[in-house]
């Protein structure tokens, strides 16, 4: 009884904050998707969401988009993680339009299969995706549709045109949020990186390499397991971006690989909470 309680309870919350529908709701938990709610946005402002299509020179890439009701915004173009759109990504989505942003989060897996491209969201095992993965991690694919979003934004009459554009990535959209800088160095102003994989290689087009030919503003949140892993990795980024005079917040976080998603199994609400609130200082920029 107090299992359905508490699935009641979380329905309605999803359900009016327009996150899921009853049905929308009731699938994800039967596939065994947590769902989990992030605080609400102090003052916020009224959004208008919709579920969008954009044309790519690859094809049409399904979207959310979700903006300032009236008036204009400074746009932000949204790369989720390897789990794609899902209903913790307009989550976030939402509460960054809310802020006072027109915010853009796109399918990264659009050539393949339209979202949700993760059978169990951020529960799924990552062997299951890679192969939807793999095809887009590099230089050429990503800036062909960071372009094609940030011209589809640059379109929109809620974006603010005398704004500089935002992007942030998760996971593998760490690295497509720094190509985003390099693709359209004239409109991105501030790039956020959460749990960031990739961000640093050998390759003379390596993220960060092309980033650092920019004049954006960076935030850099990386998982204490991954700087575990690559520990020179936050030494590169920070001395990186110190020579080509950029402001960087570099840290490492205590959280795991994943803990910004409010669906991950690794989510960490303290963690993702200060994330958040260094982006929104990021975006003060903008």
């Amino acid at each position: 009884m107090c299992d359905q309680d508490h699935f009641e309870e979380d329905r309605r919350e999803a359900e009016a904050r327009g996150l899921v529908t009853r049905r929308q709701f009731g699938a994800l938990v039967g596939a065994g998707v947590a769902i989990g709610m992030l605080p609400k946005v102090v003052n916020a402002v009224a959004v208008t969401e919709q579920d969008v299509t954009i044309k790519t020179p690859d094809g049409n890439c399904d979207a959310y988009f979700v903006h300032v009701a009236s008036g204009t915004a400074p746009a932000v173009l949204i790369w989720p993680d390897i789990f794609g759109l899902r209903p913790a990504f307009r989550q976030m989505g939402k509460r960054l339009a809310e802020s006072g942003y027109s915010v853009l989060v796109i399918n990264p897996f659009y050539r393949a299969q339209k979202a949700p491209t993760a059978s169990k969201g951020a529960a799924t095992p990552i062997p299951e995706l890679l192969p939807l993965a793999k095809p887009i991690q590099n230089s050429t694919t990503q800036t062909t549709d960071a372009k094609a979003f940030v011209a589809w934004l640059d379109q929109q009459p809620s974006v603010a045109k005398n704004k500089k554009i935002g992007t942030q990535g998760y996971c593998m959209g760490g690295p497509m949020a720094f190509r985003t800088a390099a693709a359209v160095p004239d409109r991105v102003g501030a790039v956020a990186s959460f749990h960031g994989g990739g961000l640093v290689t050998k390759d003379p087009d390596s993220p960060h390499l092309m980033a650092s030919k920019t004049k954006a503003a960076l935030l850099i949140a990386i998982a204490s397991n991954d700087d575990m892993r690559a520990p020179d990795e936050k030494t590169v980024l920070k001395d990186t971006f110190a020579k080509s005079g950029q402001p960087a917040e570099v840290e490492v976080y205590s959280g795991m690989h994943g803990w910004c998603p409010p669906d991950s199994t690794v989510y960490k609400m303290d963690d993702a909470e200060k994330a958040w609130t260094r982006l929104l200082e990021l975006y003060k920029k903008l």
